[in-house]
């Protein structure tokens, strides 16, 4: 059983005196940086000269480019999209990369599958946080956090431990809860989960039903209400209490189908293809993939993306949430 780590575990002290470099203020850059500050720790902002440049200034933090800003800290904190950290470590980071430096991130991506090869004599950590970063700022404003997950790859100072459960304490996530794990098991199961289940997985399985249903006669209206809308009610249920819960809170009827129909459409078959994905994310053939589509200019996310926006499922979930308060 995995040791579950909390506030008493760790100590911001470890970060005393040192600058933390947040490079990205996209909504997890924000996040983190203003939860650290928050907690009395020296942030500073490294970000090309876009509206998120613009964004920090006005949030109150120092700014300045990324090569600036890698140059002036002890801890670089990268919080950008997974395809663009291999160029930007290589062209603003790398060459400011010495002893004494921590180089950190929240998902393990690119040092799992050696996008970024950092020199030896750095620490190498990951504080990663178990949410949305809208949730995550919410639960910290409260007085409480996220759970959270803390790595280390690298650690020839001797205190990368520590200085990676400091930034967890200071963006609140031990409060809630910390798991050590390894980078590749974050990684392996953080892409897993989105490929297969919270992402992947769940939409195409929305999506099938709500056709399933249009297709024959039923209104999209109707339809959109059954396989999308009530989904989010039904994994409040299970977040606060388990399937129990959600089974406890639901008719005998629908816990009925559940059991009898469910591993009809999630069969032997379906854990399978979960295997082939899983095999395909740990031996690196994913990220080959996925990072040759980026490479490429995403034609392929993009052409995607598009279909979706038009896909009558996308439509009519736009005009109900137009309708309801809900949206507001």
């Amino acid at each position: 059983m995995m040791k579950i780590y909390h506030d008493k575990d760790a100590d911001i002290a470890h970060l005393e005196g040192k600058t933390v470099a947040v490079i990205g203020y996209g909504s997890q850059g924000s996040t983190q940086a203003k939860c650290m500050r928050d907690s009395g720790v020296n942030v500073i902002i490294g970000s090309i000269k876009d509206a998120s440049f613009d964004q920090a200034k006005e949030d109150g933090f120092e700014v300045m480019s990324i090569s600036e800003a890698a140059e002036k800290a002890d801890v670089i904190h990268m919080l950008l999209p997974d395809e663009y950290h291999a160029p930007v470590y290589s062209n603003e980071i790398e060459k400011h990369m010495k002893d004494g430096k921590t180089l950190s991130c929240s998902h393990g991506f690119n040092i799992v599958y050696n996008q970024i090869v950092p020199p030896e004599d750095v620490n190498v950590i990951m504080v990663a946080p178990k949410a949305p970063a809208t949730e995550e700022r919410n639960a910290f404003v409260e007085g409480f956090g996220v759970p959270g997950l803390v790595a280390v790859e690298q650690n020839p100072n001797g205190d990368a431990k520590d200085i990676a459960f400091a930034m967890a304490k200071a963006m609140g996530f031990t409060r809630a809860g910390c798991i050590e794990c390894t980078f590749e098991q974050e990684t392996y199961e953080d892409l897993f989960g989105e490929q297969n289940v919270l992402c992947g997985g769940v939409v195409d399985l929305m999506t099938a039903g709500f056709e399933v249903l249009t297709e024959a006669g039923y209104p999209p209206e109707m339809a959109y209400f059954e396989c999308v809308h009530e989904l989010k009610l039904i994994v409040d249920l299970i977040f606060k209490g388990g399937v129990q819960r959600m089974n406890a809170d639901i008719s005998n009827t629908a816990e009925w189908g559940e059991y009898v129909n469910g591993p009809k459409i999630i069969d032997a078959g379906v854990k399978e293809r979960m295997k082939q994905s899983l095999k395909a994310i740990e031996d690196g053939s994913f990220a080959k993939e996925w990072m040759k589509e980026c490479k490429n200019g995403a034609p392929n996310l993009l052409a995607k993306r598009k279909a979706l926006g038009e896909h009558l499922m996308e439509k009519t979930g736009k005009r109900i949430r137009d309708m309801f308060e809900f949206k507001k």
